[in-house]
């Protein structure tokens, strides 16, 4: 399973009622999950939603594991930022900002996991074409969301890569050969990506 499947999870038909929502509807409960719990900050609030965004993941019929397992990286990510709220004294807080980044993870899951990713950026790409007045395409719009997505999971491997040579080097403490390694895998990636949307028409010679 690619890395990004392990974060976002990818879209395989199961009959269920969620499936059947539209993607407006999705989005809204994506944003009305998340939003209210990274304003407000409060306990309370974080552990209603995340139970309210777990009950939705079990009722669109995905495994318990693939709708809530936290892929390593992203684990290791929640656990650290948990870990310096709590040396500094706000362990509390810690819990907060942990809950929440892992809802956000779960909101993201209960979109990308019932609805077909072209669907998704459709709907980016409509909400989008209203702005095409002010200079912004819809279509590029809606590929760039879908690209940032699918990056961030890449880059948190390739860090992880990079700390695993390094151990096994005996290099564990050299974090700037790390991050030179992950910026040259960066840069590959981003060339890559470059390439591909060049050959679709969607490069910088496009008018």
């Amino acid at each position: 399973m690619a890395k990004a499947d392990r974060w976002f999870g990818t879209y395989h038909p199961l009959g269920s009622a969620v499936e059947r929502w539209s993607v407006g509807v999705k989005y809204a409960l994506l944003l009305g999950l998340s939003l209210p719990c990274f304003i407000i900050q409060r306990w309370p609030l974080t552990s209603a939603a995340l139970l309210a965004a777990a009950g939705l993941l079990l009722a669109a019929k995905l495994r318990a594991r693939q709708a809530l397992g936290l892929a390593p990286g992203f684990f290791s990510l929640v656990v650290v930022l948990a870990v310096f709220h709590a040396v500094t004294g706000d362990w509390l807080g810690g819990l907060v900002v942990a809950g929440n980044l892992v809802l956000a993870l779960w909101a993201a899951r209960l979109v990308t996991m019932t609805t077909p990713a072209s669907l998704l950026i459709d709907a980016l790409v409509t909400v989008a074409r209203p702005f095409s007045r002010l200079g912004l395409q819809p279509e590029r719009f809606g590929l760039a969301v879908h690209i940032m997505l699918r990056s961030l999971p890449r880059l948190s491997g390739a860090l992880a890569g990079a700390r695993q040579a390094a151990a096994a080097r005996g290099l564990r403490g050299h974090v700037g050969r790390q991050v030179t390694q992950v910026a040259v895998q960066a840069v590959g990636y981003a060339q890559a990506t470059g390439d591909a949307m060049t050959a679709r028409g969607l490069g910088d010679g496009e008018r």
